[in-house]
């Protein structure tokens, strides 16, 4: 009976796919049987019991957060997405009772905007001419994630919501007049882009779209990745088959892949073009690249239906099959697919296309010397050019690039019309549920108070790279023991484990790969797996290491607790990792990948193995099952760092055992990267709030504001500049932290005598607590003017010049209508061995921080010292004791002040030199601060950042000629 409610409740849901929320009940109603009651009670005893994989329950669970994002739909009545009072509208609708709607918003609760937009002005076009239907490709791709990838309604709502942001800023692929548009979707390494994109291209070919090109990463491997996961996902089996048997060997390229005969491939359960849908038309497949066509052009010949109208006309279109083609970033082959459309017989010139590039930001952009230059005459690099001919035969395609690491693309001259700068729009993703990033591996807000992450996950290396094979046996038995005890949950049902593999990076160099496979191999062999000889060192790791941190951070994990009942789990991993004879995989250049293909073909084979490879598995190429990674290879390159963190990604049912064996200066240098990129997204963040309407920043004008904190970034020719300039930044209620302070002892000398007056404003000493428990310290405290704050500030000379300009410009500006005065606060150690003299004021508690590059510290301030400004902030007086309240005003400011010294690798029993009490130089101290402004701060206009234009008759040019 339960079962024919749900069905009931089902085509209740699908019904009102297109008008929105309607009465619950009297719709299921409709649809049950007359033996089937529907009421708020059986609806609340279903769900209750329902499994999470239960069909209704994923149905409505999509259905509910779609409606809480919905945007133009006439059923909103003014109510804003993605908030408490749209979800009370949507359950009025429904016409569920209280006790329902209370129930459905504990179970389903609303989530969070999910992604940062940053565009230029746009005409809207997609939701006017979509409505509320959901497109053939896009309606199937969406019941595949929920039926088989296993999403849930908050994923799919915001990869909806995500993915609709970028396909309505691309252009109408039915309008008469040519528009390109060119934007870039910033999302986390390893995180899942591979999904957005995928909806982009669903939602592309059900408006029209019809020439779909993929640019994967430089690998053969990834481009079979990304192929796979494209026929999979989206193609399905009625495109993929078309007329051929899927027992052919010759002619099928899924006859042997155990995802298709398991029933993994999307069905349509139609060919579309017999129900009036585009077909999808693979140039390309699984195994082969796109090669120049043998049965001629005529596959890529889009000829229209009626050749009186042009070919973008909906009567042409619409009926026309879409070619997909997706190719890796490879000269001669981008070469081909360039020459081919050159012969085509239809007008390129109507071809809506789409242009998806994948790791955008890898071989795109032009990186050629612009010195090297003849006059007037640019000079691209090979795919950059290939890429800009592409765009110029079809000027109705859109360009969308792809990455997780920006930069690069941001810093494209925006003034070359055939390069790729994203002149539209930047979406920045928000970081997916589940995701292990750079925040699991830093402790970036030094505070102790919380469970170490650097404790749970990573692993130091000496920084001298010996002989000594200790680390790397020790990560070896790691491995080995991660691997037993996935398999012990395994038989808990916690998830299978179809792959489990280690990865091993320390050098380019192919023949170190080589020698680090054989010392590997040899470790094997001597490290007593297949004897007793191993146990006791293990059991010591294990309990130790493994099973200290899964009882802190995998509590809701089974883990043996007993060493002893871990051993059979133990034989059953070694079994696995040697059960090949070879427990060792080099992958390290195309060649190799090559040989490698079956080997490492997680779609097709259980892998248990320990990779050792460079470049060719650090871009791009998803290395399944990865829970220990061996790192010492360096780089200065940031983009290369970051994509280099193949540790990243989802580790559902193993997080607790992923482990990071890295030397600390690696590690301290991915910190600084993932400041630099976390900086970038909360910029993003803070000015994407339109003010009246209009955006307060656009793409063409991000280069100026990031280049504000990386000042190594400039536009790519010497003879050119920014037209826009940022010339002042508002944070209200926001911090400002600078962390570029120089390591020169004259300009510290300089910075702590320019900040004497708030360091000696600072003497009486305080108890700071509050928040049920959320900080409790001793702090020494005062209060000083704006006028006194101002000058410290103007006085300061930062390691990047003019990095508060932009800052100081808005704090000059606050009148005593916005602020009355400063909360000083130096933050006091419980312990008085770190207190010393500075300028002979009182003793003080000194901070040791350390500097992952010079001039720039990893981290300054911690959190439990910073949580009292959120009340100082808004004027409300609890923050401590008498004393420290007394500060408290319906306007005041607050600077946290940490006296900081550089702590040396090693040097933490005694970071801070002299005797406790004594003095301590100006030019040895740093006197580093944490500044946050009153809510009052801000302008009438309610503008967070302002530019000036340099040339006020070009204000549209981003960049200009000097």
């Amino acid at each position: 009976m339960s079962e024919l409610m749900a069905t009931a409740y089902r085509e209740a849901l699908r019904a009102m796919e297109i008008k929105g929320p309607r009465p619950l009940h009297s719709t299921a109603a409709f649809f049950a049987d007359a033996t089937v009651t529907v009421s708020d009670e059986s609806l609340r005893e279903y769900l209750a019991t329902a499994d999470p994989n239960d069909a209704f329950r994923i149905e409505l669970d999509i259905q509910l957060h779609i409606w809480d994002g919905a945007v133009d739909a006439a059923w909103i009545d003014g109510t804003a997405p993605r908030t408490a009072e749209r979800r009370v509208h949507i359950l009025s609708l429904l016409s569920v009772d209280e006790k329902t709607a209370d129930f459905l918003t504990d179970r389903f609760p609303v989530t969070a905007s999910t992604h940062t937009l940053i565009n230029a002005p746009w005409t809207p076009w997609y939701t006017v001419r979509v409505g509320t239907s959901q497109g053939f490709y896009w309606d199937h791709y969406l019941r595949y994630l929920s039926e088989k990838a296993g999403f849930d309604g908050g994923a799919i709502a915001d990869l909806d919501a995500a993915t609709t942001s970028v396909v309505e800023r691309l252009a109408d692929p039915t309008r008469s007049g040519r528009h390109q548009a060119k934007g870039l979707v910033v999302g986390y390494v390893q995180s899942g882009k591979t999904a957005n994109f995928t909806g982009v291209i669903a939602k592309a070919i059900d408006v029209g779209y019809r020439l779909v090109i993929v640019l994967t990463g430089s690998t053969v491997l990834l481009r079979t990745q990304t192929q796979r996961r494209l026929d999979m996902e989206l193609v399905g089996q009625e495109n993929l088959l078309r007329g051929i048997s899927e027992n052919d060997t010759d002619s099928f390229d899924y006859h042997d892949d155990p995802a298709w005969h398991a029933g993994k491939f999307l069905r349509h359960g139609v060919q579309p073009s017999e129900v009036g849908q585009p077909d999808i038309i693979r140039l390309t497949t699984r195994d082969f690249d796109y090669r120049s066509l043998l049965q001629g052009i005529t596959a890529l010949d889009f000829d229209p239906r009626d050749r009186r109208k042009p070919y973008f006309h909906p009567d042409n279109l619409m009926p026309t099959p879409a070619r997909l083609v997706v190719v890796k970033k490879n000269g001669p082959v981008l070469r081909k697919l360039v020459k081919d459309l050159g012969k085509i017989t239809a007008r390129l010139g109507e071809i809506p296309a789409i242009v998806i590039d994948d790791e955008s930001d890898q071989a795109s952009p032009n990186t050629s010397n612009p010195r090297k230059w003849k006059e007037d005459q640019k000079q691209r690099t090979s795919i950059n050019r290939l890429i800009g001919d592409l765009l110029t035969l079809l000027p109705r395609a859109q360009y969308v690039g792809y990455t997780a690491t920006p930069f690069a693309n941001v810093f494209i001259d925006p003034s070359d019309a055939e390069d790729i700068f994203p002149k539209d729009f930047i979406i920045a993703l928000k970081e997916p549920q589940g995701y292990m990033g750079a925040k699991d591996f830093h402790d970036f807000d030094a505070d102790s108070s919380k469970a170490s992450r650097v404790a749970t996950h990573v692993r130091y290396l000496s920084d001298d790279d010996d002989d000594d094979d200790t680390m790397l046996l020790r990560a070896l038995d790691t491995y080995v023991l991660t691997g037993a005890v996935r398999l012990f949950r395994e038989d808990r049902g916690v998830s299978e484990v179809p792959h489990h593999t280690m990865l091993v990076h320390e050098a380019m160099n192919r023949d170190v790969h080589r020698e680090q496979a054989n010392v590997l191999r040899e470790l094997w062999q001597a490290a007593g797996y297949y004897s007793s000889a191993s146990l006791s060192r293990l059991r010591q790791l294990y309990e130790n290491d493994i099973l200290r941190v899964s009882q802190t951070t995998g509590r809701d994990l089974p883990t043996p607790h007993n060493y002893q009942d871990l051993v059979p789990y133990i034989a059953r991993a070694v079994q696995r990792i040697g059960g090949t004879g070879d427990p060792v995989l080099v992958v390290n250049s195309e060649p190799a990948l090559e040989r490698a293909k079956k080997e490492v073909d997680f779609d097709k084979r259980s892998v248990w193995r320990i990779l050792v490879g460079g470049n060719k598995l650090s871009r791009g190429f998803t290395v399944e099952g990865l829970t220990v990674s061996y790192y010492r290879r360096m780089t200065k390159q940031q983009d290369t760092l970051m994509q280099m963190g193949r540790w990243f990604g989802f580790r559902s049912g193993y997080q607790d055992l992923v482990r990071l064996y890295i030397t600390r200066n690696l590690h301290e240098a991915f910190q600084a990267s993932c400041l630099d990129e976390e900086s970038f997204r909360a910029e993003l963040r803070r000015y994407a709030v339109p003010v009246g309407g209009v955006p307060q920043v656009t793409p063409a004008r991000i280069p100026p504001l990031v280049a504000q904190h990386l000042p190594w970034l400039k536009p790519t020719a010497t003879n050119k500049m920014y037209n826009a300039v940022l010339t002042e930044r508002r944070s209200p209620g926001t911090p400002i932290e600078p962390r570029c302070y120089p390591s020169d002892p004259t300009l510290i000398r300089h910075n702590t005598e320019a900040f004497k007056p708030l360091l000696h404003a600072a003497q009486d000493e305080t108890h700071l607590y509050g928040g049920f428990g959320a900080w409790d310290y001793r702090a020494l405290i005062g209060s000083v003017s704006h006028q006194i704050v101002l000058g410290a500030l103007s006085a300061l000379e930062l390691a990047v010049p003019n990095y508060l300009t932009p800052d100081l410009r808005w704090l000059s500006s606050l009148t005593a209508n916005h602020i009355d005065e400063w909360v000083i606060v130096l933050p006091q150690h419980v312990a008085d061995a770190s207190r010393r003299r500075i300028l002979g004021h009182r003793p003080t508690s000194v901070f040791a921080r350390s500097r992952s590059r010079t001039n720039y510290y990893s981290t300054l301030s911690e959190v439990r010292h910073r949580k009292p400004i959120d009340l100082i902030k808004a004027g409300v007086a609890k923050i401590g004791d008498d004393t420290a309240n007394a500060l408290v005003g319906p306007r005041t400011g607050t600077l946290l002040l940490y006296p900081t010294v550089d702590l040396a690798v090693g040097r933490a029993a005694k970071a801070v030199s002299g005797e406790p009490g004594g003095e301590l130089p100006p030019g040895a101290v740093t006197l580093a601060f944490h500044l946050v402004a009153p809510l009052t701060a801000i302008g009438d206009d309610r503008r967070l950042v302002t530019f000036a234009t340099i040339d006020s008759s070009r204000d549209d040019e981003a960049i200009i000629e000097k």
